[in-house]
């Protein structure tokens, strides 16, 4: 039986490339994966896959589009079920979000570890505050993402790890297109 997953992609249309969002199908449908489909150019692909371990799916998506592109692209896959739970999750209070003009979500390959966790905690500021649950690094800030002192990229050279982050609305767009 196949289950439905998301692949976020990090990076994937950055530094003058440009991937057509019909190249990127054809790449995931090339590694046998099934019902592909794209949402929006930020690297979204929803696909169906027999595939029990999602790491080793991760990383034959990661090869396979290292191939296909000729440059590294990070691979974070959720299931459709994990998606719809992280659209509903709001670890902030009223109070934390009443200013907020950021709220964004970053996927991790796996649960964040204790000692980088303290060091993203350390970064809160009246600005930028933060949530870690499992996998996910939950953000909000007073500031527009771009705006903020806080990068993605500083985010993993203090995290030590790699991550992809997308905004709280784009993965509620996600669940409500494909039905999760």
């Amino acid at each position: 039986m196949s289950t439905r997953f998301v692949a976020f992609l990090r990076a994937i249309n950055v530094g003058g490339r440009i991937v057509p969002m019909a190249e990127l199908r054809t790449h995931f449908e090339a590694l046998g994966l099934t019902d592909v489909a794209t949402f929006i150019a930020s690297g979204n692909v929803v696909f169906s896959s027999r595939a029990k371990a999602v790491p080793a799916l991760a990383k034959r998506i990661a090869s396979g589009l290292r191939g296909g592109l000729g440059y590294d692209v990070p691979v974070f896959i959720r299931t459709a079920a994990e998606v719809a739970a992280i659209s509903k999750r709001q670890p902030f209070t009223g109070p934390q979000m009443k200013y907020s003009r950021t709220f964004v979500v970053g996927l991790l390959a796996e649960p964040l570890a204790a000692d980088a966790t303290k060091a993203l905690l350390a970064l809160q500021s009246d600005i930028d505050l933060f949530h870690v649950d499992g996998s996910e690094i939950y953000w909000t800030s007073r500031l527009g993402q771009s705006d903020s002192v806080i990068s993605n990229n500083m985010l993993e050279k203090t995290l030590k790890v790699r991550s992809t982050f997308r905004g709280m609305n784009t993965m509620v767009r996600l669940v409500e297109k494909f039905g999760f």
